[in-house]
């Protein structure tokens, strides 16, 4: 197992605004979020340095739910991750290292 840590978004988060109205369920887009900011931090590169693979959604998540964030590190650099909620999976996926943006010619 590689890293691990743990997160939990407040019911007040502005995500959660409309997603949706009496049912709140956390975006997709705020695990992943999560997720590479984890990766990021871990290996001191920050978030700039990740983009998506692959991701799958397994269940819906509901503010105030603990989530586990693992990741491990494969051969060619990418991080398969992992996302749980009370050992019930939630997301997994591969991130990719990110490309460098092009240095403008002086």
């Amino acid at each position: 197992m590689g890293a691990v840590t743990t997160v939990t978004i407040a019911a007040e988060h502005p995500a959660l605004a409309g997603h949706f109205p009496g049912a709140p369920i956390l975006p997709g887009v705020l695990l992943l979020d999560e997720m590479v900011r984890a990766v990021g931090q871990e290996r001191a590169q920050g978030a700039r340095g990740w983009r998506i693979g692959a991701a799958k959604f397994l269940k819906p998540v509901r503010p105030g739910e603990t989530l586990t964030l693992e990741h491990d590190a494969l051969p060619n650099g990418s991080i398969t991750f992992r996302i749980s909620s009370a050992g019930q999976p939630v997301a997994h996926g591969i991130l990719l290292p990110g490309k460098r943006a092009a240095r403008a010619a002086p």
